[in-house]
């Protein structure tokens, strides 16, 4: 997504991660990913803490990639959407689902409370949901001219390309992957939920609350019951490392549903649909 791409510069000794330096619009970026195998909370606090060795100038952070996606009749979140942190009355825009204490009955209560983005953050991330809503405006999404332009920029490489509504299917929450399958092609398809179809492959910004954890969700009846306790619209594995100590905001592209249907046919695209976002973003941030 990069506009530009610079040579990177000496790092801090201390400094383990390995950047990609460039341009987006007027803006300076520098990209890192986790170490891979090295996934959770801890681990994007260490990488984002080595990053401001290097970078002492840094004015903010994107959390960009992945994550499941938890949809409700309020929220139709599918695969390839993206979900953008934002905070609530009741929520800071992440919580880390999985810290807090056991109590009275064996019951699990939540504690702490992670920071909200940066006001300039989420005052760009309005102009985007405005635009979003006058889909007649020429100012709106440009996500899909985003995946478009990486897809031209790099056309041997491998496809960001939406992989169509027949593979998105979402399973009850009570209904668990036919135990040894490698595919849902053994899955009862009467165990899927009826939607609309959309009429478009047009990927949908939703912005709200961002579970986190120290651990991989798959199980649905997991996630709904996470979803009833907080309204959340997505699931993920580094976010509440960042929130208290960087001026951070999260996106995260839909590329599962956080069951034991899990599989990787939208990973790529959602990523790009996330980088996409990010992307747009960064156009409107002075």
């Amino acid at each position: 997504m990069l506009d530009q791409v610079h040579l990177p510069s000496l790092k801090h000794k201390q400094d383990d991660n390995t950047y990609i330096v460039g341009q987006i619009a007027q803006h300076k970026i520098v990209i890192t990913c986790l170490p891979l195998g090295r996934v959770g909370t801890t681990s994007a606090a260490v990488v984002a803490e080595h990053m401001r060795l290097t970078f002492t100038s840094l004015k903010f952070s994107l959390l960009v990639g992945i994550g499941g996606g938890v949809p409700s009749k309020k929220f139709d979140v599918r695969l390839g959407d993206v979900v953008v942190s934002i905070p609530s009355d009741t929520s800071p825009g992440v919580i880390q689902y999985d810290f807090g204490k056991t109590v009275q009955d064996g019951r699990f209560e939540r504690t702490g409370c992670l920071n909200q983005p940066p006001a300039f953050l989420l005052s760009a991330v309005a102009r985007l949901n405005s635009q979003d809503i006058l889909q007649s405006s020429p100012d709106r999404s440009k996500i899909s001219d985003h995946l478009a332009y990486i897809q031209a920029k790099y056309p041997r490489k491998p496809s960001w390309s939406y992989p169509g509504a027949e593979k998105d299917q979402l399973f009850k929450s009570d209904y668990d992957h036919e135990p040894g399958k490698s595919t849902c092609a053994d899955c009862d398809l009467a165990q899927l939920e009826v939607r609309p179809s959309r009429g478009s492959d047009q990927p949908k910004v939703h912005y709200g609350l961002i579970a986190s954890a120290n651990q991989v969700m798959r199980n649905g009846a997991t996630r709904e019951r996470l979803r009833q306790e907080t309204g959340a619209l997505c699931v993920e594995m580094e976010a509440a490392g960042l929130m208290n100590n960087f001026q951070c905001l999260v996106i995260r592209g839909i590329c599962d549903y956080a069951d034991s249907h899990k599989n990787k046919d939208w990973q790529l695209y959602a990523a790009a649909t996330a980088a996409a976002y990010a992307r747009e973003l960064l156009h409107i941030i002075l």
